[in-house]
């Protein structure tokens, strides 16, 4: 396993990073798999542990809390708020009012007296920066968090963010979760130059592109991931964006078998190679799944494999841009773009 500082906090975590969002009813996980993924994660050098209020309603939380039981001191423990906990409008967002609500639900729910790294889970625009950064400094000065960062912001926010806080003098997010993978290449463009400028730590999520870059999917095949159950519409090979995603995998797992190297190999050392990215967040609903993607732990890919993948798809490309979580909402919502 490789390490490397959380962005310029001194904290240093593994290079690949377990993410919880499986445990629990979304990913079918019962607690003693949870609790056998935790253990083999940790004996394989993994020291960083993400989940979220919103995974399966706090089950993830609690799964993870009880897993790391009489061993926290040894994890850097990170979770987020942010996203709808329920019908009630309040129990959501970035406000000031939530966030001190949902961080005691959180700590309550996973064990601990404080967390190692407090996420908003999404942008809030109804909320102000300074509303949810003094709330988070506030929280920090408390000892129940170490540090504050953001996930899936666009670039221009992460900027708005830091500037807010310096101009309140406000504690900064020191680190960013986006989605990134071979396939979903768009926030070379401006994210990732903007977590450089500011030395924010990432924590890159679906770096196997939900099941794409797995080695599960291939021409030919059928399509039976966990995740093309629930969410058809991102597998139907019909749509264009599909296809789009189908003939690169076909054509990288040509790359991936000239280098010796499994598909899930290759995706990882390819987000784990860019020099803005601290972690990449692995997601395993069972011990295979675990293992196949530890495998990756210590590989880095040589130039001319880099290479190779860039000519598949090109560098600041997403495939699937309609699926990007950091689209501004003008671009969503037509009632935004129209006096």
């Amino acid at each position: 396993m490789q390490y490397r500082t959380l962005g310029r906090t001194g904290v240093q975590v593994s290079s690949l990073a377990l993410g919880a969002m499986n445990f629990g009813r979304i990913g079918r996980t019962t607690q003693d798999e949870a609790t056998a993924v935790v253990d083999a994660a940790l004996e394989g050098g993994i020291n960083v542990i993400d989940t979220a209020d919103a995974y399966s309603g706090g089950e993830s939380e609690e799964m993870v809390g009880k897993a790391i039981a009489g061993r926290r001191d040894d994890i850097v423990l990170a979770t987020k708020a942010t996203l709808p906990m329920g019908d009630e409008r309040n129990r959501r967002g970035s406000s000031r009012r939530w966030l001190v609500t949902s961080l005691d639900n959180s700590l309550r729910r996973l064990g601990v007296d404080h967390v190692d790294l407090y996420q908003i889970h999404r942008w809030d625009p109804t909320t102000g920066d300074e509303e949810t950064l003094s709330a988070l400094t506030d929280l920090q000065r408390a000892g129940k968090i170490r540090y504050f960062g953001s996930s899936t912001f666009p670039a221009y926010r992460i900027v708005q963010a830091q500037w807010a806080a310096r101009e309140h003098h406000l504690s900064r997010y020191v680190t960013e979760q986006p989605s990134y993978s071979i396939l979903q290449r768009g926030i070379e463009t401006h994210v990732l130059p903007v977590t450089e400028e500011y030395g924010l730590g990432v924590l890159a999520w679906s770096p196997l592109a939900s099941g794409w870059l797995s080695g599960a999917i291939r021409e030919g095949r059928d399509i039976t991931t966990s995740r093309s159950a629930f969410m058809p519409q991102r597998f139907d090979t019909a749509i264009p964006s599909n296809r789009a995603r189908l003939d690169a995998v076909e054509q990288l797992a040509e790359v991936a078998d000239e280098a010796g190297l499994t598909m899930i190999q290759l995706a990882l050392g390819f987000v784990t190679a860019h020099p803005a990215v601290t972690s990449a967040l692995i997601g395993p609903r069972t011990l295979d799944h675990l293992h196949s993607q530890l495998a990756a732990a210590d590989t880095v890919l040589t130039p001319d494999v880099l290479n190779a993948i860039d000519t598949i798809v090109a560098p600041g490309v997403d495939l699937a841009a309609h699926e990007k979580n950091d689209t501004p909402p003008a671009l969503l919502d037509p009632a935004l773009r129209r006096r």
